[in-house]
């Protein structure tokens, strides 16, 4: 039995103390957990079946030329960045269970719209105002997430839900596949239309179940699922950890910009995965599939299944680091940025030895599904940073993926045009400078992590000593003027 319970905590953290507790932990996994990743699954099923598209088609028959998908990302990338910080202050306002699933009926209808375009301007104006209405979803639950579970139940969920993106991206390419292979030429219809009018359909069924079961965060949830006992038991649980004092839900202040400027969070957590998200860059441009239909040689359902390997493995470090981060007494992150740098170094090296064997260069494009594995990690660590401060972890949360779409706006326009498949070499460059960067920056969020750490405990030292004496001045004092009386008496009574 002990064993099992060892796994048990292992696999899914600590097992809460009392009954009502542990019903309540079941409760949100369940109706968090499921529909964030299902919307988040929805979410990079739209994202991604551009790039699969693009290699089952749609550049043929779109005319396309040059740098152009490139520039579908970029513009993606821009309206991501406009609508993010917006988005995730609107939870603030706006319940999370009207604001996710109306954001996800815009990009469903936006992924119906694709399936009609005539040219790749029009392709630029939808994604445009898809990045912003997707721009809602990872960062806005990685917030609703540092709401309602504690450190050590923070990491896994973090990755589970990450992990339903990639399984996203995996079922885009598969998807594809299978389209081209039973749906082409269908009603007059193109394969890669058609995944797009899938995609479409897949979606809004997931943004009914938002508005009917998705419950909010802790101070403000109506959720006709959890009594009143469990809701006040989902803040108090919260209030009870060390650093987690804030749990609020409430209006917006000038003093949360003051607050946000003058503390080192902001700027470090958003320089981190400014520079490491960017170790993503391998399977967010596809390069596998670009690789894979620029050297030739292989099948449209292959271009869109051999990829798929690439996904799977950082579905798997995903979740074995996410867990692993969480079992682990000192809840340390920082270790799996390591492993992610290592392994992107390692990859980029393999694919810019070019005379290497053709299995080495799938070894590496396999690989580098490792640097996955920092998304989750990153925002569980930026979460547990600002865990006494829930409108800072919001807007830093938000502001982390919006540098790191800043950057990603231009990244791949200099480092991975698809004119430079098959060999992509400058972007192996970058992805080997990338990764030093990121072990550099992980250092100093290490740093004034632990630092701050230290000056808080030694003003909680202070503090109880500043006590301590002022309660022993107090005792003193009080048996001085017990002692003055005591003598004022016996000089009385002589």
């Amino acid at each position: 039995m002990a064993i099992i319970r060892r796994i048990r905590h292992f696999v899914w953290g600590e097992v809460p103390a009392t009954k009502t507790e542990r019903k309540l932990l079941l409760k949100i996994d369940w109706f968090i957990l499921s529909y964030c990743c299902l919307m988040y699954f929805s979410n990079y099923l739209d994202r991604s079946n551009v790039s699969n598209a693009y290699v089952s088609g749609m550049r043929e028959e779109l005319h396309m030329y040059g740098t152009q998908f490139n520039q579908i990302n970029t513009i993606f990338t821009c309206g991501y960045i406009i609508g993010m910080i917006p988005n995730n202050l609107m939870l603030q306002v706006v319940p999370p269970r009207i604001w996710f699933p109306s954001m996800q009926i815009v990009w469903g209808v936006l992924t119906f719209c694709t399936s009609a375009v005539t040219n790749v301007q029009q392709i630029y104006a939808i994604r445009f105002f898809q990045g912003v209405a997707e721009s809602s979803t990872f960062v806005g639950t990685h917030y609703i997430l540092g709401s309602w579970y504690k450190p050590g139940e923070l990491g896994k969920r973090s990755g589970i839900f990450t992990s339903s993106g990639l399984i996203g991206t995996l079922f885009s390419g598969v998807l594809q596949a299978a389209v081209y292979t039973h749906l082409n030429g269908v009603a007059g219809r193109s394969g890669w239309r058609w995944l797009f009018i899938i995609d479409g359909i897949i979606t809004m069924p997931i943004a009914l179940y938002g508005f009917l079961m998705f419950p909010d965060v802790p101070t403000t949830t109506k959720a006709f699922y959890l009594s009143e006992e469990e809701r006040l038991l989902s803040c108090e649980r919260l209030e009870s950890e060390k650093d987690n004092k804030d749990v609020g839900h409430g209006y917006l202040t000038w003093g949360l910009i003051r607050r946000i400027l003058g503390r080192w969070r902001w700027y470090a957590c958003s320089l981190l995965f400014a520079v490491s998200g960017e170790t993503e860059s391998f399977g967010s441009n596809n390069l596998m599939g670009q690789w894979l239909k620029a050297i030739g040689g292989f099948t449209v359902p292959q271009v869109d299944y051999y990829p798929s390997g690439m996904t799977a493995f950082a579905i798997v470090s995903t979740l074995v680091c996410a867990t692993w981060t969480d079992a682990t007494k000192s809840r340390a992150r920082w270790p799996v940025l390591v492993y992610m740098s290592i392994s992107g170094i390692v990859a980029s090296i393999c694919i810019l030895i070019w005379s290497s064997p053709i299995g080495l260069k799938f070894f590496a494009y396999y690989l580098a599904g490792a640097t996955y594995a920092g998304q989750a990690t990153t925002f569980a660590w930026a979460n547990q940073i600002c865990a006494d401060d829930h409108q800072e972890r919001a807007v830093v949360l938000a502001s982390m993926n919006m540098w790191n779409n800043v950057v990603n706006a231009w990244w791949p326009l200099v480092f991975y045009p698809a004119t430079d498949a098959p060999r992509f070499t400058k972007g192996m460059w970058a992805m080997i400078g990338t990764c030093i960067a990121t072990l550099l920056v992980t250092w100093l969020v290490w740093y004034l992590e632990r630092r701050e750490k230290q000056d808080k405990a030694r003003r909680e030292r202070e503090e109880a000593e500043e006590k301590g004496s002022r309660k022993s001045r107090d005792v003193d004092e009080k048996s001085v003027r017990s002692q003055a009386v005591s003598s004022r008496r016996s000089h009385e009574s002589v």
